[in-house]
């Protein structure tokens, strides 16, 4: 991710016209799921806030879709129920083949616009394994807490250069480079210089998160 993840939390950017209409439907998809995750797993509200160390009320008004939560609010309540990031996010559609259309998932950003998240997996694909594109302008900055437990993520940068820090250790990636860490240790994502750098994220869950 993520994902999720940043020194400002990220949030869907709301640009005219049709970006708010992605939005609103965006939050009622992730009210849906978290509302059906939550009661598959007999958790109340109070129990999910322990779990997830998002308050109750923030719970309470994203379950009723009356605000569009973060990035990093939406991966603290994954981590809390147990499971994969795009379960809050995806919907099971029947067939072999699933396509994701380039229009289909909307781009999650900062609020400055210095980093940009999008969802690649189609949804139902997989179990357990989702992946990013990750977009980073200069100076953007994007700090993520821990993951399930057994979570691993593989990030290969495709332009640009990536500074990527696991626990206390730090790696500078430039194109074409691969990093592969265990994420269920706060980790982050920078790039330091002043163009834009772009990578591929593949998260793959433990089993407690799958």
């Amino acid at each position: 991710m993520s994902k999720g993840k940043t020194s400002q939390p990220i949030e869907v950017e709301h640009d005219p016209a049709g970006d708010d209409i992605g939005a609103a439907k965006l939050s009622r998809r992730v009210a849906d799921n978290l509302r059906r995750l939550r009661k598959d797993r007999a958790l109340s509200l109070e129990q999910l806030s322990a779990a997830s160390g998002v308050s109750r009320a923030a719970l309470s008004q994203i379950e009723g879709s009356k605000t569009n939560p973060t990035l990093m609010v939406l991966w603290k309540i994954a981590v809390g129920l147990g499971v994969p990031f795009q379960a809050l996010l995806g919907t099971e559609e029947a067939g072999k083949a699933k396509v994701l259309r380039a229009g289909d998932t909307m781009p999650l950003r900062s609020p400055d616009g210095r980093i940009e998240s999008r969802l690649l997996t189609p949804s139902g694909a997989t179990p357990g394994l989702e992946v990013y594109e990750l977009r980073f302008q200069p100076r953007g900055l994007l700090k993520s807490e821990s993951h399930g437990a057994g979570t691993t993520e593989t990030v290969t940068l495709l332009t640009g250069v990536l500074r990527v820090q696991v626990g206390e250790e730090v790696y500078d990636l430039a194109p074409g480079d691969t990093i592969f860490f265990q994420a269920d240790s706060p980790h982050s994502y920078e790039n330091r210089s002043t163009r834009e750098a772009r990578c591929l994220d593949v998260i793959c869950y433990g089993r407690s998160s799958s």
